[in-house]
């Protein structure tokens, strides 16, 4: 749907009873066949929870387009109600390159690669989480539900308490959280503890990371805790408060990926693809964002070395390992793509033959007709990161395998390994137990493939986006109203 921008002549819409507050607006521009711009909602899980809550309270979502520059004003998509937060490309560099995702990504994934402390980063940082909440603030009605997404925007929490203390305040961090031994290299600790403090209630993907949280809150501001509940004392005026903070593992749009799954066309494409690779009894398949939290170069070790133990080989088994773009400005990324191209290169050099490729390397997006498709055609899905907050990757293979055909093996340092237990799972830095894990789930019987699938299916099935969404927000309620 085009954008609907807001005109002069256009009656002043009231404000929303609902605000979510994202680093991104979920919407995707594009030029219609007319040359004008539009705006269409992205297809996600995340939009796909909120948006009945939002139309429902004539909701409105705060982000930024994920432009430099970008100056606009709000605009309705697909009738949802878009304020874009403008950041310019120095704020690009320092506040989301630079201190979101080279400094508290590295050192919230237990510092897989090395966390960079730049104060010019910081400040950027606490610009813009002051812009995002003064919107926010803007926006909101009185008693307005305002639920702030993520690690990029941990600030906004009590910053909009200050200004708006008559809020509801939900804060949910889809990353993981750190051990205090880690989180305390952070120079700014304290002050992220405290602007989550702000929220009335914080989620996590796994409990260990709310206790990690609660840990920190304890040292860091002296608050008392009792089980996931956190007494803030009085202070500069601003009366003591409880809050809480706790587990509630994210999850997708089930019935819609399982109904894609279902559809002719996408069945059909899944034995085009098996065609194409010229018939295989076992397709492998990973499906990651080219990060090194990911874990693909542990996973292609592996696989290269059961190449090179004769226990698999093309063209019987194949793996199709799709790594998307990400952050290809970051320099770690750049050297993480070479380092991925270049195994995958030996690995095709010694094991491949003329259109039998051992690897075939993806460094691309797809549709999600297209990843439905893979999925279907996965006999083994491969979820191996070394540390992530759920990975919904896990739980969108289960929800399309419902011929309870196929086998996932899952890294244990997953939010999801936690739900799906019956999947094959593994300790990624461990290569020896991740090829034994392989090949067990290769060679799984159909009998046993179906034991396994059918419990992990149970809770993809029950536990869905929209229950995430609902139970999230029912605590909310909950807490704010004791």
């Amino acid at each position: 749907m085009p954008r609907k921008s807001e005109t002069a002549g256009r009656p002043k819409r009231s404000k929303a009873s609902f605000v979510v507050v994202a680093n991104r607006l979920p919407v995707d521009r594009s030029i219609g066949p007319d040359g004008r711009e539009e705006w269409r909602t992205s297809p996600g899980g995340l939009v796909a929870a909120l948006e009945p809550v939002l139309a429902q309270n004539s909701g409105t979502w705060v982000g930024w387009t994920g432009a430099p520059d970008d100056k606009q004003p709000p605009f309705e998509a697909d009738d949802l109600r878009m304020v874009p937060v403008t950041l310019s490309a120095d704020e690009v560099a320092d506040y989301y390159e630079g201190f979101s995702n080279a400094t508290l990504w590295p050192l919230y994934h237990d510092v897989t690669a090395p966390p960079v402390f730049e104060r010019r980063w910081w400040d950027a940082y606490r610009e813009v989480n002051r812009r995002f909440a003064a919107v926010a603030a803007e926006e909101a009605a009185t008693g307005a539900i305002v639920w702030v997404q993520d690690y990029q925007l941990q600030l906004v929490p009590a910053l909009l308490r200050a200004e708006r203390p008559d809020l509801r305040i939900g804060f949910f961090n889809h990353i993981p959280f750190p051990g205090y031994e880690l989180y305390s290299r952070l120079p700014w600790r304290t002050q992220v503890v405290e602007g989550l403090l702000g929220a009335d209630l914080i989620g996590f993907q796994r409990r260990d990371d709310a206790s990690n949280f609660l840990r920190a809150a304890r040292v860091l501001t002296g608050a008392t805790t009792r089980g996931s509940v956190i007494e803030v004392a009085p202070k500069d005026g601003a009366p003591g408060r409880h809050l809480r903070a706790a587990p509630f593992p994210i999850s997708i749009d089930t019935a819609g990926l399982e109904a894609l799954s279902r559809r002719p066309d996408v069945v059909g494409r899944a034995n085009e693809l098996r065609s194409e690779l010229g018939n295989p009894s076992t397709v492998l398949l990973g499906v990651d964002r080219l990060d090194y939290t990911k874990g693909i170069l542990h996973r292609l070790r592996a696989y290269g070395e059961l190449l090179d133990d004769g226990e698999l080989g093309p063209p019987g088994t194949v793996l199709i390992q799709v790594a998307s773009p990400s952050r290809e400005r970051v320099g770690e990324y750049q050297n993480l793509r070479d380092e991925v191209e270049l195994i995958v290169g030996r690995v095709n050099g010694d094991h491949s033959s003329v259109g039998n490729p051992a690897i075939h390397y993806l460094h691309q997006s797809f549709p999600k007709e297209e990843m439905a498709a893979l999925y279907l055609l996965a006999d083994v899905m491969l979820v191996t990161p070394l540390r992530d907050g759920m990975n919904l990757v896990a739980k969108e293979y289960v929800a399309c395998h419902h011929d309870l055909h196929g086998a996932l093996v899952l890294s244990e340092f997953t939010g999801a390994a936690d739900e799906l237990r019956q999947a094959f799972l593994v300790n990624p830095y461990d290569i020896d137990g991740m090829k034994d894990a392989i090949l067990a789930a290769v060679r799984a019987t159909p009998v046993e493939q179906s034991r396994r699938m059918r419990p992990l299916r149970r809770r993809v099935i029950e536990a869905d986006v929209h229950h995430w969404a609902n139970t999230f927000l029912g605590a909310l309620d909950m807490v704010t109203t004791s």
